[in-house]
């Protein structure tokens, strides 16, 4: 299961939704088989070692730096933990064109993979004036912080218009997501990203906030060879529960032992 289904904060997480449907493969014509995306080294984990943090901190304490919204960090807590893989950071103009043009990216080897929401990183003019030229720089929090660094990155045009029209099948500004992206910079940046701290919240939810690879972990000591995934927005009530206790049992009949709900 991989992807934006658990992401840590409702903004980024509602918009990589996972549609529940009931499986349509005849049963007779269906053979189990372990989840096509399992291995650990498919993630693509932006956060820097710890051990490694002091001397980035350090280096990017010297570079130019853009200060981010919360809905930016949110994007960078995505990315640091491999939600977003195959993303090495926030996308460059190819990662972007293909994301609302194709909702996929085209991998190296030439396969092909989802990725139907644009992440990307906005600037005005004046940030884009002070990074022209530079080959790293620092990103901050809104309080101040330093939380990681973007290098090789490029800066292009920030088409608001066709973005939110591809994006949301609308361009109303009194959509509360495009009333954002039409207010945010004229520029996009996007390039390698290292993320220099963990992301916690301190709202008694922290511990449920499981990173891909520490969920695959927990689907091995499960013994699950399938993983069922419902991403909801609000807490699970009735109908969720028979939608996924159905999904199960489905799974079930076509032969596979231990499934899992994520």
């Amino acid at each position: 299961a991989r992807g934006l289904s658990s992401t840590p904060l409702s903004t980024a997480s509602k918009c990589r939704s996972l549609r529940s449907h009931r499986i349509s493969t005849p049963i007779a014509s269906a053979a189990p088989s372990a989840p096509s995306q399992v291995a650990s080294d498919s993630l693509v984990e932006l956060l820097v070692p710890e051990a490694d943090r002091p001397a980035k901190l350090a280096e990017a304490a010297t570079l130019p730096s853009v200060t981010v919204t919360d809905l930016d960090m949110e994007w960078i807590h995505v990315l640091s933990e491999g939600w977003a893989s195959p993303l090495k950071g926030f996308m460059r103009e190819a990662e972007y064109l293909q994301t609302i043009h194709f909702n996929a990216l085209r991998l190296p080897d030439g396969s092909v993979t989802n990725m139907s929401i644009p992440i990307v990183l906005a600037i005005d003019d004046d940030q884009k004036a002070a990074l022209d030229g530079k080959p790293a720089f620092a990103l901050k929090s809104p309080a101040g912080d330093i939380v990681a660094i973007m290098r090789n990155f490029e800066i292009f045009v920030h088409n608001k218009e066709e973005r939110v029209a591809r994006t949301f099948g609308l361009t109303d500004e009194r959509h509360p997501y495009t009333a954002t992206i039409y207010a945010s910079g004229d520029h996009l940046v996007g390039g390698d990203l290292e993320v220099l701290q963990e992301f916690t919240y301190g709202d008694g939810l922290d511990e449920f906030r499981l990173s891909p690879r520490q969920m695959r972990a927990e689907y091995e000591r499960l013994g699950a060879d399938a993983v069922f995934v419902f991403q909801l927005r609000n807490p699970i009530h009735n109908g969720h529960a028979l939608l996924m206790t159905s999904c199960r049992e489905q799974l079930i009949e076509r032969g596979f032992k231990t499934p899992c709900s994520s």
